[in-house]
């Protein structure tokens, strides 16, 4: 899928968007500082920078004006909790590829990874995703059954997207609470029943079963 060089020196969302990354194929290596991230990246072999702007040592400002002044083309992601147009547009201008504000969904954090390596040798991801006779177009964001089209909400549609790309497979409702809701989602919140819910009454009550003390499932 791509290797993915991750400079964020906040460790719980270091590990957030690891473990989201690696769940989906990529292969990743985390620094925590500005001078490590300039190392890193200059050492090469990665296909896509996320770099925070806020990292001790060397900001990410001065990382990616480095990276570039050495010839470094590979593309960057900026994750920085500075909102503001000013830092947005110093960003793109100093050679950023996008960026994300914090807090932030890992499923818009995913789609912008995979949109920054639709390029050269990258093959673009299907436009539709399916499982039996459901099927999902991420364009639309419409899902589709024999007999309907299905308008979903933007949480209903993270989360058919992610049952959609892990068929069969058991999903703990921490593990979808971070995938959907964030890495500052509330592990007693019973969100995730509530939203299992509202898909069945729009799909058919028996394509996401519930599995007893683990989580759910799409079968």
């Amino acid at each position: 899928m791509g290797r993915i060089l991750i400079a964020e020196d906040e460790q719980r969302i270091a590990s957030f968007v690891e473990k989201g990354l690696r769940a989906n194929g990529f292969t990743t290596t985390v620094v925590g500082d500005g001078d490590a991230a300039l190392a890193t990246a200059i050492v090469g072999g990665f296909d896509l920078v996320i770099l925070d702007l806020g990292l001790p040592l060397r900001d990410g400002f001065a990382v990616l004006q480095a990276m570039r002044a050495a010839k470094i083309e590979t593309p960057v992601i900026i994750l920085t909790a500075r909102d503001s147009v000013r830092d947005t547009v110093a960003g793109l201008e100093g050679g950023a590829d996008d960026y994300m504000t914090k807090p932030f969904r890992f499923e818009e954090l995913l789609a912008r990874v995979r949109l920054r390596l639709r390029s050269g040798e990258a093959k673009p991801e299907a436009g539709v995703l399916r499982h039996g006779t459901l099927s999902l177009d991420l364009r639309t964001r419409r899902a589709s059954l024999p007999e309907s089209t299905v308008d979903l909400t933007a949480r209903e549609f993270a989360l058919l997207e992610l049952f959609l790309r892990h068929p069969g497979q058991v999903l703990a409702r921490e593990q979808i609470l971070s995938h959907v809701w964030g890495y500052d989602f509330d592990p007693g919140s019973n969100v995730v029943d509530v939203y299992v819910r509202t898909l069945r009454r729009k799909l058919g009550q028996s394509r996401i079963e519930t599995v007893r003390g683990m989580g759910y499932r799409l079968v």
